[in-house]
């Protein structure tokens, strides 16, 4: 029996090429230390795969992760209180 593990047609990241794609193309500051350390301490990160001891970040994924972070726009401080 030939077990495979669907993988979709998607580019995968390596952790320092994903934290150079999040800060190019959402400008959020991100560092592949802070993905590093999500990966091991929070669930709060954006979703990878590994292979072997490499992670490897869906494009796809990095882009739901970074829209996620992005607030709601405002026009004043006083209206993220709400």
């Amino acid at each position: 029996m030939n077990t495979k593990i669907e993988i979709q047609d998607e580019r995968h990241l390596r952790r320092t090429e994903a934290a150079k794609y999040i800060l190019e193309t959402y400008n959020i500051p991100c560092s592949p230390k802070t993905l590093a350390k999500l990966a091991c301490v929070s669930s709060d990160g954006p979703p990878f795969r590994r292979a072997g001891r490499v992670p490897l970040y869906p494009v796809s994924g990095l882009d739901a992760w970074a829209r996620s972070k992005i607030g709601p726009l405002v026009r004043s401080t006083s209206e993220m209180r709400r």
